[in-house]
């Protein structure tokens, strides 16, 4: 037993046996990898190692809240584990199926960043990520909350949700890389930023703003990647917010610069706090708009209420010396 983020009532950490079933909603459209082999690999490692498993394929985003379903109620009639494999936002799909259902989550992580799995020891390679999951323990982990849908990584409004369809596009014409993903920022940033004007109302402290963007981060390895001091409020029932004052076009540039430096909570345009709990509306009577959620785009009505969520996730991670250090 252990307390949640939010102070409340113990949580049950469950205890596995290494016999637990494992139920993979696989996402057969994540990442750059070959299906085949990628299927070959985990029924492979897993019949090797005796391990009863469903893999549950499914082709794009459409039909993956229901098969995450069926995993949960698969898994909780035989005591089993769901497991994710794909991208970050096939992973956060499938989290806010099990998030609060006393069900082991695992991953199979296969997106073009990985910042998920990464900050947790779990690699990309479908073969060792297989073999960690044979070995894991159950590790509650913070979820972020927007509109009460669960977020793993960041949910951001304005620019960053451009920046994610325009890289889906270009990943989808040129493949999937992380220099694919940078090229495609470098055009959008070329066309300019609209500015949205915000209210942020968070611990009794209200701000107006006008500015191109707010993201919500989640993810300590991320935000220390691009240099956000406030990374370290992460995992203690705090998300950290992140938003700049109206800019240019060339520091638009300048501040992506210093994001791939690790720099950019330096920059006096960047403004960056931790919260437990941000409420956000839209001016000009505006009630929709677009967001992303770990790399997912979707739209919702405003106010926007950020918080952590009232249950972690129960996470398999792998024992410390089968984790990978992030790079």
């Amino acid at each position: 037993m252990m307390p949640n983020a939010q102070g409340d009532a113990p949580i049950d950490v469950p205890l596995l046996t290494g016999t637990e079933t494992f139920f993979i909603v696989w996402n057969r459209g994540s990442g750059s990898h070959d299906a085949d082999d990628l299927r070959a690999t985990i029924e492979r490692v897993l019949t090797e190692a005796g391990r009863r498993y469903q893999l549950m394929p499914v082709d794009g985003g459409r039909k993956l809240p229901q098969t995450a379903r069926q995993a949960l109620e698969a898994a909780r009639r035989e005591g089993g584990v769901v497991v994710a494999c794909g991208g970050d936002g096939t992973l956060s799909a499938v989290a806010r199926t099990v998030l609060g259902s006393g069900v082991p989550f695992g991953i199979l992580p296969q997106g073009t960043f990985n910042y998920f799995g990464r900050t947790y020891g779990i690699p990309q390679d479908a073969e060792i990520a297989t073999r960690c999951l044979l070995q894991a323990h159950v590790e509650p982990v913070q979820v972020g909350m927007l509109n009460e849908q669960a977020f793993l990584v960041n949910a951001s409004l304005g620019l960053y949700p451009q920046l994610l369809e325009d890289r889906e596009a270009y990943k989808q014409r040129y493949g999937r890389s992380r220099w694919v993903a940078l090229w495609s920022g470098l055009v959008t940033l070329l066309r300019g930023a609209r500015r949205l004007a915000l209210q942020l109302d968070s611990s009794g402290v209200r701000q107006t703003l006008r500015t191109p963007t707010l993201v919500v981060g989640n993810n300590a390895l991320q935000l220390r990647r691009i240099g956000i001091a406030e990374a370290d409020a992460l995992g203690h029932g705090q998300l950290v917010a992140m938003t700049l004052r109206p800019v240019s076009t060339p520091a638009l540039y300048g501040l992506l610069v210093r994001g791939l430096l690790s720099r950019l909570g330096e920059a006096e345009n960047v403004i960056s706090f931790p919260f437990d709990h941000m409420t956000v509306r839209l001016g000009r009577r505006r009630r929709d708009i677009k967001v992303a959620m770990d790399g997912e785009i979707c739209w919702m009505r405003a106010p926007l209420e950020f918080k952590v969520a009232p249950q972690p996730l129960l996470l398999l991670v792998p024992p410390e010396q089968q984790r990978v250090e992030p790079a």
